[in-house]
């Protein structure tokens, strides 16, 4: 878990860091709304939303910084905490996760 107040800088720089083809999963403390990133190609990303509004974002290293901090505002608007989770390679399935602990 990680604060909100620095989640963002280190979201920035694990996605850094993240091989292409894996992916990193943020969700609230409770687990019901989730943004679900992945590196599909170089400097390229997809966030699925999924929460308040179910969306598909593609976007650029560049741009994402400023698509994040709008999507924590609209997801993780009263967290204190968000969880990280690093997923590895991903799979269609990832899409679809319970709210259980992992």
């Amino acid at each position: 878990m990680i604060d909100k107040a620095t989640a963002l800088e280190s979201v920035l720089r694990k996605l850094k860091t993240l091989p292409v083809g894996h992916c990193i999963d943020l969700r609230t403390y409770k687990r019901n709304r989730s943004l679900l990133l992945i590196h599909y190609q170089s400097e390229k990303f997809i966030i699925y939303e999924e929460g308040y509004e179910s969306i598909e974002h593609t976007v650029t290293l560049k741009e994402i910084r400023k698509t994040l901090k709008n999507l924590f505002k609209v997801e993780f608007p009263r967290s204190n905490k968000i969880r990280m989770y690093e997923l590895g390679k991903y799979d269609d399935s990832m899409r679809e996760r319970d709210i259980k602990k992992l």
